[in-house]
């Protein structure tokens, strides 16, 4: 087997044990990098020579017999959002090409003192705001495993990266899904974080709109939800600045046995695709199987948790008061997505809130008295599997899409953590689902994640598929 090929746990072990170098785990990266990226565009920089001589320096200190740390010589990579020191931070749009930080964000800063090195920035839709990735800048990404499919966005430069072998780890983010929905589409897993749980303050725009502090995380996308769970225990330590964060031990108080979880297989009303409600079916006997105990329900007030999250993203998600006219900092695609989705957005925000927030908190006790009972739910990412590329610039097409993810944005509403693990394959697609638990049990989810990823096998890497021919070129 490749190094390439292996997950992070598995590197650093053989980091540890003298089998393998620093240099050679990056390198080895680096290799599948310039074979695959070319036919993906995943990877939009590559920090070669850095993190060659990065690995030398760790290789030299190991020899000088310094311990191995627990990520040691394991490569990663890095959304365009995330500050990486000495590297650009573009949020996919062309004004920030040369937006370079001198510091690292927090969970970058965690993970080199874990002993592991960043390789590479991964691709983003523009500014984060769409659910396929592409960009003036970059480019478009492909989904590796159908090319006329969207790996999915935000963070879908990430999640096509991991699902490839080009990186076994990466560091995305998410607010309305943007790392479980990649993970959807691509095959591999992510966890998005309970809210304060990983540090976001950065240097590249000062402080974030109240919304993306709010409703934003940073979180890891790997192969193996084991690895997601290596990487979060060492991207939580340092606040960097971050008021809303919070140092809470990793594991949680015991909440009994068998532990309850609430399959939401019709979220809100919505009816899912087969796909999808087959995924969720085996994903649910396989907790059963695991002495789980499932029960179908419904989540509380799950459409209002939507509208609730809308409004308070279009309320509180700008960073100046005038914006400047998208098409003037953005693509001709983009402007033509938001020109389509804006009525959507709109309509989707429901009825006005006196005051959010203050709706927020109600909602919050509903989920919370809940989830008391039955503490974790399996639920879709989204109802629906990867769409054709291109169908988000329909207006018609983009009317359903607020329903079909309502799941994932009421997590980010209510500061939650889920972890997206694969379930199987359909009509050649990856299908995956969510499981959600009270926050700051990460511990649980991983734990009940670990079980679904046991009962479906293993989905990726996976080398691209081929591009389909065009009738002027066959």
């Amino acid at each position: 087997m490749e190094l390439w090929e292996l997950g992070a746990g598995e590197l650093a072990r053989l980091v540890r044990e003298r089998r393998a170098s620093c240099r050679e785990t990056v390198e080895a990266c680096l290799r599948r990098i310039e074979a695959v990226n070319p036919r993906v565009n995943a990877v939009t920089v590559t920090l070669g020579e850095r993190a060659l001589e990065a690995a030398r320096a760790a290789d030299e200190a190991l020899a000088r017999g310094r311990p191995a740390g627990p990520l040691c010589g394991v490569p990663f990579t890095v959304k365009e959002n995330v500050d990486v020191a000495g590297s650009a931070t573009t949020l996919g749009v062309v004004p920030l090409r040369d937006a370079v930080a001198s510091l690292d964000a927090p969970p970058v800063a965690e993970l080199r003192a874990a002993g592991a090195i960043p390789i590479g920035r991964t691709n983003m839709p523009e500014f984060g705001m769409r659910w396929h990735t592409e960009n003036a800048l970059r480019g478009p990404t492909r989904n590796p495993w159908s090319a006329g499919h969207t790996p999915g966005g935000s963070s879908g430069g990430e999640a096509v990266a991991v699902a490839t072998g080009m990186s076994p780890l990466g560091i995305g983010n998410d607010g309305a899904g943007s790392l479980r929905w990649p993970a959807q589409c691509c095959g591999v897993s992510a966890l998005k974080p309970s809210l304060g749980r990983v540090a976001q303050a950065g240097e590249r725009a000062g402080p974030a709109p109240f919304a993306f502090q709010l409703l934003g995380v940073h979180g890891p996308v790997a192969r193996r939800v084991a690895d997601l769970r290596l990487a979060f225990a060492h991207m939580c330590g340092r606040s960097g600045g971050d008021p809303w964060h919070a140092p809470v031990p990793l594991t949680g108080p015991p909440v009994g046995t068998p532990v309850r979880v609430s399959l939401v297989a019709r979220p809100g009303g919505a009816v899912p695709d087969p796909g999808v409600a087959d995924a969720l079916r085996r994903a649910a006997a396989a907790l059963t199987e695991a002495g789980y105990v499932v029960e179908e329900a419904e989540a509380p007030a799950l459409v209002r948790a939507a509208e609730i999250h809308t409004q308070i993203m279009s309320a509180y998600g700008r960073v100046h008061r005038e914006q400047p006219p998208v098409e003037t900092v953005a693509s001709e695609g983009f402007a033509r997505f938001w020109a389509a989705f804006e009525p959507v957005w709109n309509r989707s925000a429901g009825e006005p809130a006196f005051d959010p927030m203050m709706e927020r908190v109600s909602l919050a006790r509903l989920w919370a008295a809940w989830m008391s009972r039955t503490p974790l739910v399996l639920a879709p990412i989204r109802t629906h599997p990867a769409f054709p590329v291109g169908a988000d610039l329909d207006p018609g097409w983009l009317d359903g899409w607020p329903e079909t993810m309502r799941t994932a944005v009421a997590v980010n509403l209510l500061g939650l953590p889920a972890v997206a693990v694969p379930a199987g394959v359909a009509a050649g697609l990856p299908q995956a689902v969510q499981i959600i638990g009270p926050r700051f049990r990460e511990d649980l989810c991983l734990d009940a994640a670990e079980v679904i990823e046991a009962a479906a096998g293993p989905l990726t890497p996976i080398d691209p598929a081929p591009l389909p021919i065009r009738p002027d070129r066959a």
